[in-house]
């Protein structure tokens, strides 16, 4: 049987096949993190998918100031948002999402979906296996 995860790449070892970090890995890491799909999740909703860092900030409930400055630079570092300064008193900084950023919505969508359709058998889970 052939699966969407058979396009990792790998080798084939004596026992089977022998998967490797590669680039969507750190892709994936990144989105799995507390803060990175709450912060594009917050900008997909914000009109014209924009915000100030305040604005953030008071959308997602317990980021610190620090994880939000980090979570923000990463999404800037991997071109999913684009931060725009104003040279003002006192400063003021946007967030936007790019056009990548945007393309990468439907994604996030299917993904959140999935869990929520999922969560509550997941939650049995847990706690039969808990049990144990």
């Amino acid at each position: 049987m052939t699966t969407k995860a058979a396009k990792h790449s790998h080798a084939w070892n004596g026992t089977g096949p022998k998967l490797r970090p590669c680039a969507p890995h750190e892709v994936l890491t990144r989105l799995g993190d507390k803060w990175t799909i709450l912060t594009m999740s917050l900008l997909a909703l914000a009109p014209g998918n924009r915000l100030r860092f305040s604005e953030l900030k008071a959308g997602i409930e317990g980021i610190s100031q620090r994880m939000l400055t980090v979570t923000v630079r990463n999404l800037e570092r991997d071109g999913l948002v684009i931060r725009h300064f104003f040279p003002e008193v006192p400063p003021r900084v946007e967030y936007e999402l790019t056009s990548m950023g945007k393309s990468m919505l439907p994604a996030l969508e299917g993904f959140t979906d999935w869990i929520r359709a999922h969560w509550p058998a997941i939650e049995v889970s847990r706690r039969s296996y808990d049990a144990r």
